[in-house]
């Protein structure tokens, strides 16, 4: 299923590849650093990345921004507020929060694919209350329940 999504690109954009799906089975477009200059990112510091779009999702659509695994496992980068969720009347610029829990200063530069774009449909519920609510086997088993 391909869903038409409006995008527009903010001035610092210009020059940029337009965000793609690196293959055709990928969930997520790349996302950018729309940076002028380099931007660079201290251990155990964090910091917001313009990705220099903007885009109007249709009012069943959310956008998440989601880390990208090489930079997570390379270098120790990721989405601090991983996943970062886009709100359909959200129209500002994309930006995303990244942070360095890894040993060295990570230098991101323009261009430097930064993170992932991953568009789902929304399901939206309508909560009901009740007293008590049906039993199950798990119950109330929470963290580790089921062993390591």
């Amino acid at each position: 299923m391909t869903v038409k999504i409006n995008i527009s690109y903010c001035d610092h954009y210009q020059g940029l590849p337009k965000p793609v799906y690196q293959t055709t089975a990928s969930s997520g477009l790349d996302l950018l650093a729309a940076v002028r200059e380099d931007l660079i990112i201290e251990p155990g510091a964090y910091q917001l990345v313009p990705a220099g779009i903007k885009i109007e999702l249709p009012c069943d659509f959310e956008a998440q921004v989601r880390p990208r695994s090489g930079l997570a496992l390379n270098h120790g980068i990721t989405v601090l507020n991983s996943p970062g969720t886009i709100d359909a009347d959200y129209r500002g610029e994309i930006q995303v929060l990244l942070i360095n829990f890894g040993r060295e200063r990570f230098v991101i530069s323009r261009g430097m694919r930064i993170a992932q774009l991953v568009i789902g449909k929304v399901t939206r519920v309508e909560l009901l209350e009740k007293a008590v609510l049906d039993e199950t086997i798990r119950n109330e088993g929470g963290f580790g329940h089921t062993g390591l």
